[in-house]
């Protein structure tokens, strides 16, 4: 067969094999219209994502101080067709996560907490205005019973966020804020307000956008030792909570799934 004829040949197949994928195209589209019209209205999708996660790197601030994050260039693309880095991180560095087992000796470790828990609906409690006059403030039972009153009662499964303004700090010496004697000064959460969350609602877990659950000034961690035993998770170090309703919201948690975890860096969104 001469070259000419096998190329109209094969063109005349192409062209069939499309007429055939624009009909099944067409065929498909109209059956898929037919079902639309026909299926009954259904839950519309978030109208924003905002992205609740600080971008980690090496200079990350930290509780202890000391750095916590450390990356190293193993491959390049210049080099080896492709670029790879070697990562070390202690699991409780940047807006991360606090499992169960993190305070307790054989509480939930963070790979075995249900997905279903990291799904859920988001309240805001919102301290900015005495965060700002103290920078000791915490999160209190009034402050909780203020949101409820606005608000309703906090949803089923819920994370409860205390939003204090310190996010946006986060890259400034104020996000640790140590005084002249070595003292951290930042927002948390009160004893007495997780306990009325453990006693009174159905709550999955509670968030900050500082670097710890407790007050920096706390002595004893108090509020870590109450809420992670209880089978609750925490979340430190949110972004961007001022950016998101005080309620309606939806909290999603894409927390890390490393074997024993005590916790770890997350990546966590807001669909409101």
């Amino acid at each position: 067969m001469c070259h000419a004829c096998v190329t109209e040949s094969v063109k005349e197949r192409m062209l069939s094999r499309r007429g055939f994928f624009r009909a099944s195209a067409g065929a498909a589209a109209a059956a898929t219209a037919a079902t639309t019209l026909a299926m009954p209205a259904m839950a519309q999708a978030a109208t924003r994502v905002t992205d609740m996660t600080h971008t980690l790197t090496t200079d990350f601030p930290t509780f202890s101080g000391e750095q916590q994050f450390f990356e190293e260039v193993k491959f390049t693309f210049k080099d080896n067709g492709y670029n790879l880095k070697e990562l070390r991180i202690d699991e409780h560095t940047g807006t991360h996560m606090d499992a169960p087992f993190h305070f307790s000796a054989d509480g939930t470790t963070v790979d075995a907490i249900a997905p279903e828990k990291l799904v859920c609906p988001l309240a805001v409690i919102d301290i900015r205005a005495k965060a700002t006059t103290s920078a000791d403030a915490q999160v209190t039972p009034d402050d909780l019973k203020a949101w409820i009153a606005a608000n309703g009662a906090i949803p089923a499964g819920a994370c409860v966020a205390m939003l204090s303004g310190w996010g946006p700090l986060v890259r400034e010496p104020k996000f640790r804020n140590v005084d002249d004697k070595g003292a951290m000064h930042f927002p948390g959460f009160h004893l007495e307000a997780v306990q009325m969350l453990m006693d009174d609602a159905d709550v999955a877990g509670i968030a900050v956008d500082t670097l710890s659950l407790d007050f920096g000034m706390s002595p004893d961690f108090a509020t870590h030792y109450a809420w992670l035993p209880s089978g609750r998770w925490g979340i430190e170090c949110l972004a961007n909570l001022e950016n998101v309703p005080a309620s309606g919201g939806t909290l999603v948690v894409g927390g890390p799934k490393h074997a024993g975890g005590t916790g770890g860096p997350a990546r966590v969104f807001t669909l409101a």
